[in-house]
């Protein structure tokens, strides 16, 4: 309940630092980082974006929207495109921190070079302290991966796994461990199954390894996917391995097809971050920052994680027609 009145008190500041003060212009220069134009998930990101944009630009801003143009080479190619960023002399970055390795000593040298940074999506509060951003919003990617487990537990799961397709990356790695803590901690077994990275966003690879894996495996009766594109290819492969009716599926995010198996109870439940708060948030509130010194008490701004299952599918695929899930 705390958590919900400070995240409505967030968004109640931002709502009205949106709306500008009268006679001021703004005119910050941001440039945001995200994933790849064919991933679903960072096009919701982008319609956060694009909402940020329009009072940015409106009150003599500009957004630049700098994506990652493929998941082959990934932690040097995210910390090769803050370094993009900083040559195009924004006032300010909003970046989520993947891959600490890599992406930490490019984020040093945008607070070095007096850009304001702020993380989002990816990262930790801590990691945003450390580097000397000034804020961290997005969900807490251990709390939500406990979470997952939590929920399997309650599905009543006894042997779980995290099916990893970005293994090595930060934000990911918290997830299946907490995960994995969670159906400890409740006193069942669970583990990580790590892909190749060349598997993100390959589907047939994907369900083949599930399948693959389900059948060696026998006794699993529970899986987590980190995201709706894994978990569209998890799906197909439980049915491959003749498991769906033991197998309880639960995915990070969600797109149109999660939300069809969870109300055709074929996929029991997705954990939601929000991204499109994510993005919104990030932008307007670096973007005040560095025009009017604005701060908030609120740190980190946590937008996840819910849990969508049967119970309130429908109101979510309601809220997905009108674009704002």
């Amino acid at each position: 309940m705390k958590s919900m009145k400070k995240l409505a008190a967030v968004l109640v500041a931002s709502v009205a630092l949106t709306m500008g003060v009268a006679g001021v212009a703004l005119a910050a220069k941001i440039a945001i980082i995200g994933g790849m134009n064919s991933d679903q998930f960072w096009n919701k990101i982008k319609k956060g974006v694009d909402d940020a944009r329009t009072v940015v630009e409106a009150n003599g801003g500009s957004v630049d929207y700098l994506r990652m143009q493929s998941y082959d080479n990934f932690a040097a190619d995210a910390a090769e495109i803050i370094r993009t960023a900083i040559s195009q002399r924004p006032d300010g970055i909003a970046v989520p921190d993947w891959v600490f390795e890599s992406q930490d000593p490019a984020i040093k040298e945008a607070v070095a070079a007096g850009i304001k940074v702020i993380l989002f999506n990816a990262g930790t509060m801590d990691k945003a302290k450390e580097l000397g951003a000034i804020n961290y919003i997005g969900s807490d990617e251990y709390i939500a991966g406990f979470a997952g487990g939590e929920q399997l537990l309650k599905l009543g799961a006894k042997r779980g796994v995290c099916i990893n397709t970005l293994p090595g990356t930060a934000n990911i790695e918290a997830r299946c461990k907490g995960m994995i803590d969670a159906m400890t901690k409740g006193g069942a077994k669970a583990e990580q199954l790590p892909l190749p990275s060349t598997a993100f966003g390959d589907p047939v690879a994907i369900s083949e390894a599930i399948k693959a894996y389900l059948l060696e495996e026998n006794d699993i009766d529970g899986a987590l996917t980190i995201g709706a594109g894994e978990a569209d290819a998890a799906a197909i492969g439980i049915e491959m391995a003749g498991k769906i009716e033991t197998v309880r599926l639960g995915s990070f995010d969600f797109n149109e097809a999660t939300l069809t198996r969870i109300k055709d109870g074929k996929q029991a439940f997705a954990i939601d971050q929000q991204p499109y708060l994510q993005s919104l948030l990030a932008v307007t509130l670096l973007a005040s920052h560095i025009d009017f010194g604005t701060a908030l008490p609120t740190m980190p701004i946590l937008t996840g994680p819910g849990i969508i299952d049967s119970a309130n599918v429908d109101a979510t695929i309601a809220g997905v027609k009108v674009g704002a899930r």
